[in-house]
């Protein structure tokens, strides 16, 4: 099988997650995972704890999560974006943020996503935090993603809006077989 990857991104509360939930219904043969599931996937393994529980006791764990993710970035920066990307799935990265992760994900012949959503949309999904940290800034100038989905509107025009995307991925992933 050859495997395929679809790389999302946007930032803080653009709507993210929501647009891979509904890549998902319509996009099957994927997973979604996030570099923090990767993180999360490696600590259930060293401990022998379910991912579940980790999840339910993300607290507790915290500290030796970080602690994992700062292991991980230490051996490479770009460690737990390329354990995703050799994996053995079609997977769906749901919060690529840095160029250095765009371009390895481009080296893996990504499909790449940009959601955007106006500041005051994103606001009044959530508290934005850090908006000038390089993990929200890094890719503002980024113009070659393969989609760009606006968010601005309600959830029916971006499911819409999503299923549209879901049939050109699969009509280029079947034009490469």
């Amino acid at each position: 099988m050859n495997k395929h990857v679809i790389a999302v991104s946007g930032k803080q509360f653009a709507g993210k997650d929501t647009v891979v939930e509904i890549l998902l219904q319509y996009l099957k043969n994927f997973k979604r995972i996030g570099i923090g599931d990767a993180i999360k996937e490696e600590y259930s393994k060293r401990t022998g704890l379910s991912v579940e529980e980790i999840e339910k006791n993300k607290s507790a764990y915290r500290p030796d999560l970080i602690a994992l993710g700062d292991e991980g970035r230490a051996i490479s920066s770009d460690y737990w974006l390329r354990k995703i990307l050799d994996s053995d799935f079609n997977v769906i990265i749901s919060d690529l943020r840095l160029k250095n992760e765009l371009n390895l994900a481009k080296q893996y012949n990504a499909i790449t996503i940009r959601v955007e959503s106006s500041r005051e949309n994103r606001a009044k999904r959530g508290n934005i935090v850090k908006e000038n940290d390089l993990t929200e800034t890094d890719l503002d100038d980024i113009t070659s993603w393969d989609f760009i989905i606006e968010n601005n509107s309600d959830y029916d025009t971006l499911k819409n809006n999503v299923q549209i995307v879901a049939q050109q991925i699969k009509e280029r992933i079947s034009s490469k077989k």
